[in-house]
């Protein structure tokens, strides 16, 4: 059988993989260089079919928080799916999603009795904007529409998470298909305005938040939506602690409602279950979850929110929102198994304490290596910046493909990261280093380690 024609056998698919031919799938350019074919991964660890183990330094894109091949996980995965899979939320309720919204409501505390489940971070993020929408137009607001974000941020890569996330090559590509909501700097801790340090950029990034509102009509604001400890968009950033009381208080006084993105930063990462925690006079409305909370063993997001505003909403009708695998019962039991190892084996505590020992470490990478400008970040949520000139913070030339080079240069060596260059490069580039929230005294090290070798590599060719 040809593989031009219609069927083709498990036999050709196999010649035709290992010959490196094209396959129908979208990943990179045909002549693009081939990505290693996994086989499988236990741990901290992922091996490809060649038998090369490599070091999970960065949890994927920050997922896998719990390891990879978790029995307890996959036996409730096999138990669940033995019983049913899918059953339509408009049909049926099931008892997968009614104890993993439980669970989530217990560890987020007062202020998030309602959990509304879904399949990632880009639907949580609709589902978000959407039930904050409704809940106006029920609170007799309906003139409030406009979701301010950051810039830079990142809320997903649907076309209504892309209104709000601030990327310029987002909106150049899309703008035309999409309503692009107005934008607050990011307070940035590293890369500063002249006469700025980190606290009086803060507090004018709080003060352009404010202006914003203030122009735009505050009866047109409807929310603010931030990362409350920064993903791929800012690599980790942390804004000194005042920033966050200012923003909570700017959006109390004018009636907008608070929303935090900790689809990176939530499910325990930064030592704590919801990074709002780490600010308790800076609460937020409503949070989004998603990476975490399932870990990577099965697709899941999902929005937290007050009862109040749940209430309400339903009292006018429901909410005019969903989809197809919305509360589905086979991921709404992975998650719950997930949030069990996690609570059980005390990995939150976990994060805490491998953070603080990881800060220390990447911190000493700032005095030792001459590529590497910052380290930034909370618990496992974790950052590097990488520059040409530590003293300017010149970063490398677009064309040096700086961090592409060094995660190729990682992945030779067995170690995985996960990288950015945001807008160009326009606000820097960083490498996240985000292990599983198991990581062991003794990973950190081997993670290290590989670390130091490749970006030695690296700093030997480009310096």
């Amino acid at each position: 059988m040809s593989l031009g024609s219609a069927t083709a056998t498990q036999d050709d698919v196999k010649a035709r993989t290992a010959r490196g031919g094209p396959i129908q799938v979208f990943y990179t350019p045909e002549d693009a260089p081939q990505r290693p074919l996994i086989s499988h991964a236990k741990g901290l660890y992922m091996w490809d079919v060649d038998g090369n183990r490599y070091v999970d330094a960065t949890s994927g894109p920050v997922v896998s928080n719990i390891g990879h091949g978790n029995e307890a996980v996959l036996k409730a995965m096999t138990d669940q799916a033995s019983r049913v899979c899918f059953a339509s939320r408009a049909l049926f309720r099931n008892q997968a999603n009614i104890d993993l919204a439980d669970t989530v409501a217990a560890l987020a505390g007062e202020g998030f009795e309602r959990v509304f489940i879904v399949s990632g971070g880009s639907e949580a993020t609709e589902a978000a904007l959407k039930l904050a929408r409704q809940y106006t137009v029920a609170d007799g607001q309906s003139s409030r529409w406009k979701v301010l974000g950051r810039n830079p941020g990142y809320h997903g890569g649907s076309l209504g998470a892309g209104s709000v996330t601030g990327d310029p090559e987002t909106d150049a590509m899309f703008g035309p298909v999409m309503k692009i909501m107005p934008r607050v700097p990011a307070p940035f801790t590293y890369r500063l305005p002249d006469n700025h340090d980190a606290d009086s950029y803060a507090r004018a990034c709080a003060k352009a938040l404010e202006d914003t509102i203030l122009a735009e009509g505050p009866e047109s604001v409807l929310a603010f939506i931030m990362e409350p400890v920064g993903g791929l968009a800012t690599g980790a950033l942390v804004p000194p602690a005042h920033y966050y009381s200012a923003v909570r208080e700017i959006c109390d006084r004018h009636g907008v409602l608070l929303i935090y993105d900790e689809v990176m930063s939530g499910a325990g990462r930064t030592g704590t279950f919801l990074s709002a925690e780490h600010w308790p006079d800076a609460r937020p409305d409503m949070v989004i979850l998603a990476k975490g909370v399932a870990a990577g063993y099965t697709p899941l997001g999902m929005v937290l929110a007050p009862r109040h505003m749940v209430d309400a909403v339903v009292a006018q009708g429901g909410f005019l929102h969903g989809h197809t695998y919305s509360a589905n019962p086979l991921s709404c039991a992975v998650g719950a198994a997930v949030l069990k190892e996690v609570v059980d084996n005390d990995l939150i505590a976990n994060a805490a304490r491998m953070g603080e020992l990881l800060a220390a470490r990447l911190q000493a990478l700032v005095g030792e290596s001459p590529i590497v400008g910052d380290s930034r970040g909370l618990g496992l949520l974790r950052a590097i910046e990488i520059v040409a000139d530590k003293e300017t913070k010149a970063s490398f030339p677009a064309e040096r493909q700086a961090i592409s080079r060094i995660v190729e240069l990682g992945m030779a060596r067995g170690l995985l990261l996960y990288s950015r260059r945001t807008a160009g490069g326009r606000y820097g580039e960083w490498l996240m280093i985000t292990p599983p929230l198991t990581v062991t005294e003794a990973e950190i090290d081997e993670i290290m380690a590989l670390l130091t070798d490749t970006l030695s590599a690296f700093a030997k060719e480009a310096l």
